[in-house]
C-alpha cells in the first residue's frame, strides 16, 4: 500500500498578454525592516538541514532521523523518552536521503547510489553491531522498496532490474538468511506491481501497445490475470493497493473525468466504486491505517494541499494537531500499534518543524526543527496566483515577493522540472535566496504540469518549445503589467525540463529575458529522446506522446531543440551539469556551450564530477548557488553576500 502519491510511472516524470485585465493583487506596503532584512547565508539555507525525517520504529521503541555526521546526512537513532542519540551510519561525500526501519524494528535500512548515477542499493545497519552491508551488490542494478509491513516482519518485498535492465521484477528478501527470492517477473511491458496484505503480488499495470495501459488482477500467485481497467494515452493512472479484506483493488484513474480520483474494483464482478474525487484537482495523497489499511483521508493539491476525511479519529486528530500550531499537518511516521506519530508542521516560511504526538491522549512534544538557524531570520511569504494565458487556459501559480516591495522589482521566473510535475504552495530554500537577495519570484505551472486533471496535462502534448514556453512568456507578462517586475530586469531559471524552458526562452524569443540560470536542461530534443534510461523504454510510447518522436518527428523536434537556435541568444547564461546525470547527459550542456562559444556568445559553465540529476553534497549545493548569487547580482543589481566564502570550478 503506497500511503503517498506524488507521481507514478504512466506521466514519466523526468525530473525532468492575455490576463492583462485581471486585477492586481495588493502589493505589500514598504517597511524599512523589509528594506534592510540581513542577508541570509547561503549555507544557512543550502547546507544539510540539522534534523529531518523522523521514522518511528514499527515497535515503538525507537525513533530514527537524518542528522550531519561527517558533513553530510546520516542515519542516527535514539530511545523513545531518552537523549542517547548517535549515528548509525558513516556516509561520505553523498548524504543519506531515503531510509526506513525493518519490520521487525531490529535494523535500519538506506538506499544510496553511486556518485549520482541513480542504481541504488539497499544497505543494511542492524543496532546490535557496527557497519552496513550491502544487500543488493550487483553492478548497474537499481532497487526499489516494494513493501515494508510490519505485518511480515520475516521479509520485504523489493523490485530490481537485475534480469534486464529494462524490466524490474519483484523479489522476496528474508531478513535472517539475506537471501533473494523472484516472486513475480515481468514479462516485457509492467510498469507497476501491488501486493496484497499476504505478500502475494496480485496486480500489475502494463503498457501496452499505442501507448494504452491495463490494470490485471489474479486471485492468488497460480491463477491466470484478468484485466480489469485500461485507458488510452489520454488519460492517466496508477496503482494504490488492495482494501483491508484483499477482495478489492484501489487505482486512480481519469477515465470518466477529467481529474484522478481514487476508485475501488472488484475483480470478480468488475464494479467500480468511486471512493474520493475532486472536478478538477487529481487525488494527491492517500492516507491508510498502518495496522488495519483502513482508508483514513484522501488529500487533492488545491492552492495548498487540503484532506478529506474519512476516519473521524484521524480528522478529529488533524483539527487538534491545526489548532496546536501553524502550517501544514504531515504524518511522517507512525508506529505499528498507532499510539504514536511523527508528525512535522509547515509552511512557506517555515522548512520544518516535528513533533511527537500521541492522538490518544492528545498529547503533542517538540522533537526539533529542520533549520533551526532560519528562525533569526524573516522569510518572504508565498501567495498563489491566477491568470489566463493568450489562448485563455487558466493557469495557477505562486509569487513571491521580497520583504518591502513597493514598487517594480528585479524577477526570477523559476520554472519547475519534470515537466510533469508542478509547483507546490510550501518552503523553498531557493525561492527564499532569491526574495532576500532583491528579487521578485514567479512560479507558475504552465500547461503539461501535473495535478490539475487530464485536460491540462494533454494540453502540453507537443508543445515543449511551443504552448507550454508561450505560458512562461506570458506569466512574465503578467508580473510587469501588475507592477511587480520590472520589465527590463527578469531573469529565467530552472533545472531538468526548467533547464530546457530556459535555454528555449533564450533562444526561441531573445530580448524576453535578461539572463538565464539553468541546470541540466536538455538543449537537443532528439539527442535526449535517444539516450533515456534503459528502465524508462516500456514508457517510451507515452514519453513520444507528450514530446514527439525521434523517428517519426525528426524535423519537428530539430525546430524545438534550443540546441540549434544557440546563435539567437543574446542574454548571459549560467549552465551547470552533473557528470553523472543519466537522465540528461552531460553532452546536453556540453554541446550548447560549445555552440555558444563559437559563436562567441556569454555562457558561464559549471560541471560537477561528482553530481547526477541533481545537487546532493553540500559543498556542490552551496557553490551553484554561490555562482547563481553572483551571476543574478551583476546581471540583475540584486543584493549579494560579499564576506561568504566563494569556490569557482568554471569552465
Amino acid at each position: 500500500m503506497r500511503s503517498l502519491l506524488s507521481s507514478h510511472p504512466s506521466l514519466l516524470v523526468l525530473l525532468f498578454l492575455a490576463g492583462l485585465s485581471q486585477a492586481a493583487a495588493p502589493l505589500r506596503a514598504a517597511s524599512p525592516e523589509g528594506k534592510t532584512a540581513p542577508l541570509i547565508p547561503l549555507r544557512v539555507l543550502f547546507e544539510e538541514p540539522k534534523w529531518a525525517s523522523p521514522r518511528i520504529s514499527p515497535d515503538g521503541g525507537r525513533l530514527a532521523y537524518l542528522a550531519p555526521h561527517q558533513g553530510v546526512l546520516n542515519v542516527w537513532v535514539r530511545s523513545l523518552g531518552k537523549k542517547d542519540d548517535h549515528p548509525i551510519t558513516a556516509e561520505k561525500g553523498r548524504g543519506i536521503r531515503s531510509f526506513f526501519w525493518s519490520p521487525d524494528s531490529r535494523a535500519v535500512f538506506y538506499l544510496q547510489d553511486q556518485g549520482g548515477n541513480e542504481n541504488n542499493h539497499l544497505f543494511r545497519v542492524d543496532l546490535d553491531r557496527a557497519g552496513a552491508s550491502d544487500l543488493t551488490p550487483f553492478h548497474d542494478v537499481k532497487v526499489h522498496l516494494q513493501a515494508d509491513d510490519p505485518s511480515h516482519p520475516r521479509s520485504i518485498l523489493l523490485s530490481l532490474n537485475r534480469r534486464d535492465a529494462k524490466l524490474f521484477d519483484v523479489y522476496d528478501l528474508s531478513l535472517a538468511e539475506k537471501r533473494l527470492r523472484l516472486l513475480a517477473e515481468n514479462p516485457g511491458n509492467v510498469l507497476e506491481w501491488e501486493e496484497d496484505h499476504q505478500y502475494a503480488i496480485r496486480a500489475r499495470l502494463a503498457m501496452l501497445p499505442g501507448a494504452r495501459q491495463e490494470v490485471s488482477v489474479r486471485r492468488t500467485v497460480d491463477a491466470p490475470w484478468k484485466a480489469v481497467a485500461s485507458w488510452g494515452p489520454d488519460e492517466s493512472g496508477g496503482l494504490v493497493g488492495f482494501s483491508p479484506d484483499d477482495r478489492s483493488l484501489w487505482i486512480l484513474s481519469t477515465v470518466g473525468a477529467n481529474a484522478e480520483r481514487l476508485l475501488e474494483i472488484d475483480p470478480e464482478s468488475g464494479k467500480q466504486t468511486v471512493l474520493a474525487e475532486d472536478p478538477q484537482y487529481d487525488v494527491a495523497a492517500v492516507l491508510t491505517h498502518p495496522k488495519t489499511y483502513r482508508l483514513e483521508a484522501v488529500g487533492f493539491e488545491r492552492e495548498k494541499l487540503e484532506w478529506r476525511f474519512f476516519d473521524p479519529q484521524v480528522r478529529d486528530a488533524f483539527d487538534y494537531l491545526q489548532s496546536q500550531h501553524p502550517g501544514e499537518v504531515t504524518i511522517v511516521s507512525r508506529d505499528f500499534a498507532d499510539t504514536t506519530w511523527a508528525v512535522s508542521y509547515s509552511s512557506d516560511i517555515d522548512p520544518a518543524s516535528f513533533y511527537l504526538f500521541r492522538p490518544r491522549e492528545k498529547h503533542l512534544d517538540f522533537l526539533f526543527a529542520s533549520r533551526p538557524e532560519l528562525a533569526s531570520y524573516r522569510l518572504a511569504p508565498m501567495e498563489p496566483i491566477s491568470f489566463p494565458a493568450r489562448d485563455g487556459l487558466l493557469l495557477h501559480g505562486y509569487l513571491t515577493l521580497p520583504l518591502g516591495a513597493a514598487g517594480r522589482v528585479p524577477f526570477v521566473l523559476l520554472v519547475h522540472g519534470g515537466p510533469w510535475a508542478r509547483d507546490s504552495w510550501g518552503f523553498s530554500p531557493l525561492v527564499q535566496l532569491l526574495a532576500n537577495r532583491g528579487y521578485g519570484v514567479l512560479q507558475v505551472n504552465f500547461r503539461g504540469s501535473t495535478g490539475y486533471g487530464k485536460e491540462f496535462v494533454n494540453a502540453g502534448d507537443r508543445e515543449w518549445g511551443g504552448k507550454m514556453q508561450t505560458d512562461l512568456v506570458d506569466a512574465k507578462r503578467w508580473a510587469v503589467a501588475h507592477g511587480f517586475a520590472d520589465p527590463e530586469k527578469v531573469a529565467i531559471m530552472g533545472m531538468s525540463y526548467g533547464g530546457y524552458a530556459t535555454l528555449a526562452a533564450l533562444a526561441f524569443v531573445p530580448g524576453e529575458f535578461a539572463c538565464g540560470v539553468e541546470a541540466m536542461g536538455p538543449s537537443n530534443l532528439l539527442t535526449l529522446s535517444r539516450s533515456i534510461p534503459p528502465y524508462w523504454e516500456p514508457m517510451r510510447a507515452l514519453f513520444e506522446k507528450r514530446l514527439g518522436s525521434p523517428g517519426k518527428d525528426e524535423a519537428f523536434l530539430r525546430e524545438r531543440s534550443p540546441l540549434f537556435a544557440a546563435e539567437r541568444i543574446r542574454a548571459p547564461l549560467l549552465i551547470a551539469q552533473g557528470v553523472n546525470d543519466v537522465r540528461v547527459k552531460q553532452a546536453e550542456s556540453d554541446q550548447i556551450v560549445e555552440a555558444m562559444r563559437k559563436h562567441g556568445l556569454a555562457v558561464e559553465y559549471l560541471l560537477f564530477p561528482d553530481e547526477g540529476h541533481g545537487f546532493v553534497r553540500p559543498e556542490d549545493r552551496l557553490q551553484f548557488y554561490r555562482a547563481t548569487e553572483k551571476f543574478l547580482a551583476k546581471r540583475l543589481g540584486g543584493r549579494v553576500d560579499e564576506g561568504a566564502e566563494t569556490q569557482q570550478a568554471v569552465r
